[in-house]
């Protein structure tokens, strides 16, 4: 680095932090040149020819001249394996013991002298030289792996490794975490490590806060997941295939995985969408629930400031009788930005403007960050050293990096210990009045004008007794601080479901609760990726999610501002925010035109609060996100695939938010079926596209013919609203009546319609023939 570099550096950041951070950047370098050895000369190795196998329970091991792989499948129909002795355990991923193996799974000969594994829904073919093919019972390969190969240092450490993967020519890419890009992937480079931005970022940034190893692959022949379980830096390149390309063969997609270290194993779990999704959460996780009240619309702002402001803020909701449920506070509450304190003068009594919120309906929500300012005499910094809690070099020194309360030390979240010290924090943030928190910086972030702006790579973390570097922990870390602070809020308030969502994160953070945009662009294109964002991660198995409605860093124009509103108000978490130099975010701020849109969108989605909660219900249950692609019930239409600007909110409702600056008409494609626009009652009959109004007033929304939806009923009370089936069907839904914010066991009622003679009757499915459907019930359109 140059002088002229570090005078650019500084001012990027501000000539005090910016100097501070120079520094912290240095250290970082100098730690890892002193600390990770240089890789040197490398052996390559790929497995050889298979020498042998030996039936285990579930599948079997196979040995190979210079490697061995063992293949089992589990009791669900999900199939993994690995190689070099890599077992499912220890996972970050899993949600418990590796699941029981299927004991009718059995390993034998197949031709060619290689091997195979056959199970009920899908059979495992190893050739004699180490690729392995999935396919369905019928012999249609879903995914095939190529041998693999490793690099290993002469001297030692963790090998480098490459598996190349192929799929069907028709075959479409998506998850990997947290794509702004998505939902469908294209042809590129994506890298697999949790990084911040460093401000707005729109489509075309890659990475962002949550990369996982999890490719969803939507093909003709059927959907499949596979997640690779190595925490280490790697990237992913994806390469879409070609149908009759070259004299007429097809060319197939393809995925190069490099990863930098850590076990070469996967799970794969096909089928139906829904059967991935819920396979995928029983290895690891069922979603958290989140108490109904958040369902409801937020509002949060870096910069309130102060008592006054924020009553002034949620006054303004009331006067204009604007619902909310809660309000987010950001750093500048803290004093001096230093977590788990409150800034005196601004909030002399959080306490009491908590219970005075809180008896309007609305919750207050506290940001937690995870640098603590390292200064002796701070009570935070002194107790975490005394637990031995904090992050520490090769040479057991603490590590310190630069966040906003300044040069700062970071739990070790990887430590039993740790967690459960940092978790017992979260009593000071309910002592406040707090209802929930939302985790930030936690990738986790040391300001640094240059390089990679986290911990050193050689810093040490205990990884649950195994012990490691940053190299594997760094993109568990904030999964590892979800669940510190999940099990903190649940111990300390066991009646109570803890609200909880996470900035960064890994596979299986759904288990302690959601995630949000970050820091997306204010501009038409952070518009579109707060869709992708939201469809890419339910898709990984965090169905709660949403942007900063209005985007993080900008000033809206009434008309984005307004669009973005309205696609919020369909999404799990309805949440505006922005930055302290941003413009503002109150519905009112931007004129009477865009207030009353705003007052509508907050109507329908107070109107459908039953629904969401309902969603939320089926998730835990079976995995399923809230918001899906449209080709989640209809994998084998390629349109669908392709399809991007729209999504079903659960199975009854497909919404089409308008993405564009000034349309006030858009295409909609539609999945087979009947679709009843909810605006004006016309049917539309797909599969096709159809060409819908959308006014500034609102989005077009459709409901599929024959759903039945849980809404508030004008008197406030529980109904069900139906749409009829078309002639010849039938339909139905489910209704889950939250017991409350607790834990008590949810009942969940199906309901199914029909039309008799013109009429449309609903009918309760565990009632028995004639049963009351107990429920007020509302038809929305006319018979046709």
């Amino acid at each position: 680095m140059n002088g002229d570099d570090l005078v650019r550096s500084v001012k990027a950041v501000g000539s005090v932090r910016g100097l501070r951070a120079v520094r912290s950047a240095l250290r970082r370098r100098r730690a890892d040149a002193r600390d990770l050895p240089a890789r040197g000369p490398e052996r390559a190795r790929v497995p050889g020819a298979v020498t042998g196998a030996e039936p285990r329970p579930g599948g079997g091991l196979l040995r190979f001249a210079r490697s061995e792989l063992e293949v089992r499948v589990a009791a669900g129909g999900a199939v993994f394996w690995g190689w070099d002795g890599a077992g499912p355990e220890p996972s970050y991923a899993l949600s418990g013991p590796a699941p029981e193996v299927d004991p009718r799974a059995l390993l034998e000969p197949d031709k060619d002298g290689g091997w195979r594994v056959v199970s009920e829904r899908l059979t495992v073919v190893v050739s004699r030289h180490g690729a392995v093919d999935v396919c369905t019972p019928g012999g249609v390969v879903l995914r095939r792996e190529l041998p693999p190969r490793w690099w290993e240092p002469v001297g030692g450490g963790p090998a480098r490794w490459l598996q190349r993967s192929e799929v069907a020519a028709d075959a479409r890419f998506f998850g990997l975490g947290g794509r702004a890009g998505g939902p469908r992937l294209r042809d590129g480079t994506y890298r697999l490590w949790n990084t911040d931005p460093g401000g707005g970022f729109g489509p075309g940034d890659d990475p962002l806060y949550i990369t996982m190893p999890v490719q969803v692959v939507v093909a003709d022949a059927g959907c499949h997941l596979a997640f690779y379980d190595s925490t280490w830096d790697g990237r992913v390149v994806l390469r879409e295939g070609e149908e009759g390309a070259g004299s007429g063969h097809d060319r197939p997609g393809g995925s190069e995985l490099r990863m930098d270290g850590g076990p070469l194993r996967c799970w794969v779990v096909a089928g139906t969408p829904a059967r991935v999704l819920q396979g995928w959460t029983a290895l690891t996780g069922a979603p958290a629930q989140p108490p109904s009240w958040a369902l409801g619309p937020q509002h949060a702002r870096w910069g309130f400031g102060s008592e006054r402001e924020v009553r002034r803020v949620v006054g303004g909701y009331t006067e204009r009788g604007l619902p909310l449920s809660a309000l987010h506070l950001d750093i500048d509450h803290y004093d001096e930005h230093q977590v788990f304190t409150v800034d005196r003068a601004a909030f002399p009594d959080l306490p009491r403007l908590a219970k005075d919120l809180a008896q309007d309906g609305v919750r207050l929500v506290s940001i937690v960050d995870p640098g603590v300012r390292a200064e002796p005499g701070n009570p935070l910094y002194e107790s975490g050293r005394a637990a031995g809690a904090f992050v520490e070099d090769a040479r057991g020194h603490e590590v310190r990096g630069e966040v906003w309360p300044g040069e700062c030390a970071y739990p070790d979240f990887t430590h039993p210990a740790a967690r459960t010290w940092w978790g017992g924090q979260y009593q000071e943030r309910l002592d406040q009045g707090f209802a929930g928190v939302w985790h930030d910086m936690n990738e986790p972030v040391s300001f640094a004008p240059f390089g990679d702006p986290t911990l050193p790579r050689s810093a040490r973390h205990d990884l649950d007794g195994r012990g490691g570097d940053h190299r594997e922990a760094h993109n568990v870390y904030g999964l590892c601080m979800a669940r510190a602070g999940y099990e903190g809020l649940r111990g300390l308030r066991p009646d109570e479901r803890p609200f909880l969502f996470s900035r960064s994160g890994w596979a299986g953070m759904q288990r302690y609760g959601g995630t949000w945009s970050g820091d997306v662009s204010t501009g038409w294109p952070g518009l579109r990726a707060s869709l992708s964002l939201v469809l890419g991660l339910g898709l990984c198995g965090v169905p709660y999610s949403g942007p900063d409605v209005g985007g993080f860093t900008g000033s809206p124009s009434p008309e984005l501002y307004l669009r973005w509103f309205q696609l919020g108000a369909w999404l799990p978490l309805f949440r505006t925010h922005a930055a302290k130099w941003a413009g503002r975010r109150e519905p009112w701020e931007f004129g009477p035109k865009v207030l009353e849109g705003a007052r509508a969108a907050l109507a329908e989605r107070q109107r459908l609060h039953p629904y969401f909660v309902t969603l939320a219900h089926v998730a835990r249950l079976t995995g399923a996100p809230y918001a899906r692609p449209l080709w989640w019930s209809a994998p084998g239409d390629r349109a669908l695939r392709d399809c991007e600007d729209s999504f079903l909110l659960g199975d009854a409702l497909l919404v089409a938010p308008v993405l564009e600056r000034g349309s006030d008409r858009r295409a909609v494609r539609l999945p087979r079926g009947r679709w009843y626009d909810t605006a004006t009652g016309e049917a539309h009959d797909g599969p096709g596209q159809v060409l819908l109004n959308a006014p500034l007033s609102r989005i077009p929304v459709l409901a599929r013919a024959g759903s039945v939806i849980p809404v508030l009923g004008e008197s406030g009370g529980l109904e069900l609203e139906v749409w009829p089936p078309a002639a010849g069907r039938t339909g139905g839904g489910l209704v889950v009546r939250d017991a409350g914010d607790g834990w008590e066991q949810a009942r969940v009622e199906r309901f199914t319609t029909r039309v008799d003679h013109g009429r449309v009757v609903v009918e309760r499915v565990d009632g028995g023939p004639g049963a009351e459907v107990g429920l007020p019930v509302r038809v929305r359109a006319a018979v046709r």
